[in-house]
């Protein structure tokens, strides 16, 4: 058994990867996959976030170029499309320097237009992509129980899937490539809505005379419960500490990818909508680099306007 282990160990050791991005998402990814063994380099151009990861026993290296001699398996951890674009095919990215038979796996939540036409540059050029956003947020990264949503080749995904199962809880392959982004995005509109409408739940119960800790609770036990009421009410919201890692900016970035996503597809979801409104009218009120729980400050100033 103990040389099985060793074995493990040595082969996670082998399997070096770099991440491409460190703040708190790929710093919390770069800590599991290095308490789950792996050799992990990192690149990214804040000088807090290179200490930090540093600290963890993260490699860090300068440029893109350095991180593609180094590794053949990236994961990326980056704000938006456009960042990911450049990363990838503009100048000194990965295309230019990578090894063959790179494989990239982007954990951004991303537009998947972009994935689907970065998938097919990188296979014509013999690489691989993944999409695969990733669903559980800065504390989720760190203890790794994350829900990976992935989108890609079964081959791609075959080879990731050492350093996607150190990362997860669950791994969910939804398809081709591009899949992975379009279920996030879903994934995060819910999340948006639940958001507003336990807010609102909870203001009129308060309103009507009831404990929100005792009311939360109650909830909790019955068929209204989501993520939101048992997650992020007790652990960011009702103790007001709003620090969940996730800023008011990124969500109303992702509403409006889903926003596009609900026009290309020309479908009318009035629900959808209003929540995506909301969201942008909080902006006076909820700054984009507050806490996204902070949505419920905006729900109750505007229920008792």
């Amino acid at each position: 058994m103990k040389d099985q282990q060793t074995k493990n160990q040595n082969t996670k050791t082998q399997q070096a990867i770099g991440i491409v991005g460190l703040g708190s998402m790929g710093h919390g990814m770069a800590m599991t996959l290095l308490r789950e063994g792996f050799t992990v380099y990192g690149l990214d151009p804040s000088f807090e976030q290179q200490e930090a990861a540093k600290a963890l026993g993260v490699t860090v290296v300068p440029d893109t170029e350095s991180l593609c001699l180094a590794v053949d398996n990236i994961l990326l951890s980056l704000p938006t499309a456009k960042h990911v674009q450049s990363v990838i095919e503009g100048e000194g990215g990965i295309i230019e320097h990578a090894k063959p038979n790179t494989l990239i796996m982007d954990t951004t939540t991303s537009e998947p237009d972009v994935t689907r036409c970065l998938a097919e540059k990188l296979n014509r050029l013999g690489h691989q992509m993944l999409d695969c956003p990733l669903s559980g947020g800065a504390a989720g990264a760190s203890a790794g129980t994350m829900v990976i949503l992935v989108g890609g080749a079964p081959e791609a995904l075959e080879r990731a899937t050492p350093y996607l199962d150190a990362l997860s809880a669950k791994t969910v392959h939804l398809g081709k490539s591009g899949s992975g982004h379009v279920a996030k995005l879903v994934n995060n509109l819910l999340c948006a809505a639940h958001l507003v409408t336990t807010a609102e739940a909870i203001t009129l119960g308060v309103k009507a005379g009831l404990d929100p800790e005792l009311l939360i609770d109650g909830l909790n036990a019955g068929s209204g419960r989501s993520a939101i009421s048992e997650v992020n009410f007790p652990r960011w919201v009702l103790n007001e500490s709003f620090d969940s890692g996730f800023t008011a900016q990124l969500m109303r970035k992702d509403l409006g990818l889903a926003k596009q996503l609900i026009e290309e597809c020309q479908l009318s979801l009035p629900v959808s909508e209003d929540v995506t409104q909301i969201w942008s009218d909080s902006k006076f009120t909820v700054s984009g680099s507050e806490d996204f729980n902070r949505i419920v400050d905006y729900v109750r100033k505007e229920a008792n306007s």
